[in-house]
């Protein structure tokens, strides 16, 4: 729809229209203009939506786009601006978010036919802050079912692409917001991440992602996946717009039991560029010694470690335990908590998920409550011993994902590769403090490289400073990808499993599998026990890895709170 000029008006005079390229617009710059008067919000959002309709058809980021919606509430902020209410660096800046946030009179889909029908009555709590703070909502984007699938075809919207290019993975299930913000559809998203959830699309799809600290930003309203692991946070062009969208959520929410009573510092200011005397560990082992190291993102790592020592921080090296030992308490914790959270559909509808999800979350099904509890103990002691690496350096650096492997790969396949491939970044949601993507180089064939920052729990401060510094120290923020309207994306088809025979499936797994379903009460047909059957024995050997041997007085990582009612709190 094009803009009438008289939209464009205010109480004072006629909005400065601005000639720069809108999509290209960071929030930082986007803000700037909006509250000097020389981009107007509608002029903003109009722009925006006229380019997901040229180009989401390539890249499947949005379910739902609340073209409406955003034109009205863009059109209110215009209004408001020019009658002296401005709220602030959000206020007329266009947001999306992973559809599993809570959205009020708007469908809340989880990417997933359980869900076809959910309209929420409210907005989660980090919806409606943004709302308060002006920002626009374009609508909800695409993630993987339950935000814990993987790319499927048997779902009953396409999974997101990558900007860079189509025929690649976005990663994980935050897919839709970072495509649509390496897009250029949105300058802002939300996202969330439980194991990497954040910061897998932000590296593969070249922008930045924050995955703060475990209750410094509220869950409620946010469709879990695991309540011990979930953490909702920003991806943005921009470290900084991380940070300002960080201002915006961050805070106690005294309705989620695991909200953090924390004072929220000012993010932006501390965004001075100087790290001269941080300390750096750089945690090499989890890239150069756990895996298949690719090349470019090794040499990426060097430079950018490089740039950093330039820029004035000491680098030293710091190791933890290996990514196996966190992936395995991650998951034994993670895939318990998310059976009991779907345990009535599973056992009144498993037809009606995809068979990914079944694939990756059954195996809850398989684990005991002491297995459980051991986990949990692990979780404490890993935990407790980061204290000693907290002491010795300010954050710690890593390698990011590698480069984004290609979409018909992936699609279909992953049942089992959760357990099989420990990610570099699930240390990071076990131990709970915040975690930043930056894009730190390109490949050759033009796919982003990453690295990512992880600091003390509550210290996003120094995590987002040095991304900034590194971000402004570098040209990679130059580059975008580009994509031409009209350009169909590559063809996908659905994978055709191999039979699994009765001989290829070891006796006694299969009793454990057996024994599982019947007591969980679960009607699965064969090719859902047939997936079951096939990650039952990574699954198996995971919980076995899990110390046994601890000391009676060494306590869980579960948290006990009593409700709002018996404490007096309102």
């Amino acid at each position: 729809m094009p803009i009438n000029p008289r939209d464009c008006r205010t109480l004072s005079g006629i909005w400065n229209m601005t000639a720069a390229p809108l999509h290209l617009l960071t929030i930082a710059e986007a803000s700037s203009l909006i509250a000097a008067r020389k981009l107007s919000p509608l002029e903003y959002v109009e722009a925006l939506l006229a380019r997901v309709q040229a180009l989401d058809g390539q890249v499947n980021a949005f379910i739902t786009l609340t073209a409406d919606l955003a034109r009205e509430q863009a059109r209110a902020a215009g209004q408001d601006i020019a009658a002296g209410r401005y709220r602030g660096p959000l206020h007329g800046i266009p947001f999306g978010l992973k559809d599993i946030f809570d959205t009020a009179g708007i469908l809340t889909s989880a990417h997933s036919r359980i869900c076809r029908d959910n309209v929420p009555a409210e907005n989660a709590a980090t919806v409606q802050r943004l709302l308060d703070a002006g920002a626009v909502l374009v609508g909800k984007l695409a993630t993987h079912e339950f935000a814990s699938g993987g790319p499927s075809l048997d779902l009953p919207w396409p999974p997101a692409r990558n900007p860079w290019n189509t025929a690649h993975f976005t990663g994980s299930s935050s897919s839709g917001s970072g495509a649509a913000v390496a897009a250029g559809f949105v300058p802002a998203a939300l996202g969330t991440d439980t194991g990497g959830s954040i910061r897998i699309p932000a590296a593969l799809c070249g922008i930045a992602g924050l995955k703060p600290t475990y209750g410094r930003v509220s869950r409620r309203g946010v469709i879990p996946n695991s309540y011990t692991f979930d953490h909702a946070g920003p991806l943005a062009w921009t470290v900084e717009d991380c940070a300002i969208l960080l201002q915006a959520i961050a805070g106690h929410d005294p309705q989620d039991p695991a909200s953090a009573q924390q004072p929220v510092p000012d993010y932006r200011a501390r965004l001075d560029g100087d790290i001269r005397g941080l300390r750096v560990g750089v945690v090499r082992h989890f890239w150069e010694e756990e895996g298949a190291t690719d090349p470019e993102m090794a040499c990426a790592m060097e430079a950018a470690i490089d740039v950093l020592h330039k820029l004035g921080a000491s680098i030293g090296e710091a190791r933890m335990r290996t990514r196996e030992a966190y992936n395995d308490t991650k998951m034994v914790i993670a895939k318990t908590e998310i059976v009991v959270i779907h345990d009535k559909e599973l056992r009144e509808r498993p037809q009606d998920y995809g068979a990914d999800f079944i694939g990756r979350n059954l195996p809850g099904f398989l684990f005991t409550g002491a297995d459980y509890v051991r986990a949990q103990r692990e979780r404490r002691s890993m935990v407790e011993e980061m204290d000693a690496l907290y002491r010795r350096f300010d954050v710690l650096l890593t390698a990011s994902s590698t480069p984004a492997e290609r979409l018909d790969r992936l699609v279909g396949s992953g049942f089992s590769q959760k357990w099989e491939k420990p990610n570099i970044y699930t240390p990071f949601n076990v131990t709970g403090g915040p975690a930043l993507v930056v894009c730190n180089g390109y490949t050759t064939s033009g796919l982003p490289l990453a690295m990512q920052i992880a600091g003390r729990p509550f210290d996003e401060e120094t995590v987002l400073r040095i991304g900034h510094a590194y971000e402004k120290a570098t040209a990679w923020r130059g580059r975008r990808p580009l994509l031409q309207p009209g350009t169909a994306p590559p063809l996908l088809h659905p994978p055709e499993p191999e039979p699994l025979s009765d001989s290829a499936v070891d006796p006694e797994v299969r009793q454990t599998v057996e024994t599982a379903i019947l007591r969980a009460g679960l009607n699965l047909d064969e090719r859902q026990r047939s997936l079951l059957y096939r990650v039952a024995p990574p699954v198996l050997a995971a919980v076995n890895r899990i110390r046994r041997d601890r000391p009676r007085a060494d306590e869980p990582a579960n948290v006990f709170c009593f409700p709002l009612s018996r404490t007096g709190r309102h």
